[in-house]
């Protein structure tokens, strides 16, 4: 059968006469058509699902809202850091005494949250190494800035305050960051041979904790260039060139930090980059008559009321108080070394630096010492 549309000029009333078979296939024409058309629809909402997301507006605006001042807050080791973060509630909302709010530190791989320190009401309590070095500022009642005392290298890295208002909450991130020096490292075994593990050992013996790549890229910047490989605080495998070669991927490539990616933790062995602060202390060359075989350099530290130096107590003290000594004198990890802030004619006449002799033997090779004296 064949459908019939409205002559030019025809009236409504004319429809009304028409045959009821035709209407009732005209309504299956047209609901045919919508339904064809709604599905259609769906299609394209269902393609675009990955580029849209439903954003929910509250027509009064948030009842919570949480402020960080500052995204990066830089402290030293040994010093305070207070880590601002403040909060405002909607004016009509009651009073609650259950507000919480919560401090986390995020890991270097964002992977987990340390708990660091949880407020509410009178109850209060800190966590792991943080425990009695945290507080609230508390400088008014929508104050909650962390206050962090005896900063440690390990506290280094960025921190969560989350605030919790019932069904209500709401987060801010601020960074610390803390001054210091990065310096590359290897054992007396020899280069590539630490797994990350190892890494982590070796920077807290020499007074340092793994550098994360942060550090690394502001040393590259200050002029830092090393043309092997060191682990991360993330796992990651990097090195920093200033001056391009062919060994160290290629005198034709641009400066930069180069990068191995994620290694097994276990299975990859690199050298690694330390990072260390201030100390509180003395760093200095042991004035002694003769020179000393290691076993001789460690008593003689001992006896003057102080302790072998460490590496990395070397490398704060010429990049952070400019120490400057052209003697070559045993650190405790069995190196010899000497800082130079001052270049001069046979003491790193080109650039300042701590000048690196090698693991003599420690039984027949004689060298002065580097003791260090901590404050009580």
């Amino acid at each position: 059968m064949a459908l019939c549309c409205r002559a030019p000029g025809a009236s409504a009333l004319q429809d009304v006469k028409r045959p009821s078979g035709a209407i009732k296939m005209n309504t299956l024409l047209f609901l045919t058509l919508v339904s064809l058309g709604f599905a259609d629809n769906l299609g394209h909402m269902s393609s675009d699902q990955e580029h849209y997301r439903t954003i929910y507006i509250s027509e009064n605006g948030p009842r919570l809202s949480v402020v960080t001042e500052q995204a990066k807050v830089v402290s030293r080791r040994g010093g305070n850091a207070t880590l601002p973060c403040k909060f405002q509630r909607d004016p009509s909302l009651p009073a609650n005494p259950k507000l919480r709010i919560k401090w986390t530190k995020l890991t270097s791989d964002y992977l987990k949250e340390i708990d660091v320190f949880v407020a509410m009401g009178y109850h209060k309590r800190s966590y792991g190494s943080f425990h009695s070095r945290v507080h609230l500022q508390g400088a008014s009642e929508n104050d909650a800035s962390l206050v962090i005392t005896e900063v440690t290298l390990e506290d280094y890295g960025k921190y969560k305050c989350e605030v919790i208002d019932g069904l209500e909450d709401d987060t801010g991130v601020v960074s610390l960051d803390l001054q210091g020096v990065v310096f590359p490292y290897f054992p007396r075994m020899g280069r590539y041979n630490l797994n990350f593990h190892d890494a982590e050992k070796a920077c807290r013996d020499q007074d340092a904790a793994v550098a994360s790549f942060d550090q690394l890229y502001d040393a590259w910047r200050g002029g830092l260039d090393w043309c092997n490989a060191g682990w991360l605080s993330d796992g990651s495998v990097q090195y920093p060139i200033t001056q391009p070669r062919e060994p160290c991927g290629g005198k034709n490539t641009v400066p930069g930090v180069r990068s191995y990616g994620q290694r097994d933790k276990d299975k990859s062995h690199y050298d690694v980059f330390c990072f260390t602060s201030n100390y509180r202390g003395r760093f200095y060359y042991l004035i002694h008559p003769t020179k000393l075989a290691y076993s001789e350099a460690v008593q003689a530290c001992q006896k003057d009321g102080a302790q072998i130096a460490k590496v990395g107590q070397m490398y704060a003290a010429w990049k952070l108080l400019g120490y400057d000594r052209c003697d070559a004198g045993w650190l405790a990890d069995g190196s010899v070394r000497y800082p130079i802030s001052r270049p001069r004619r046979r003491c790193s006449p080109t650039e300042a630096a701590v000048r690196f002799s090698g693991f003599p033997d420690k039984k027949h090779k004689l060298y002065g010492v580097y003791c260090f004296k901590a404050y009580n």
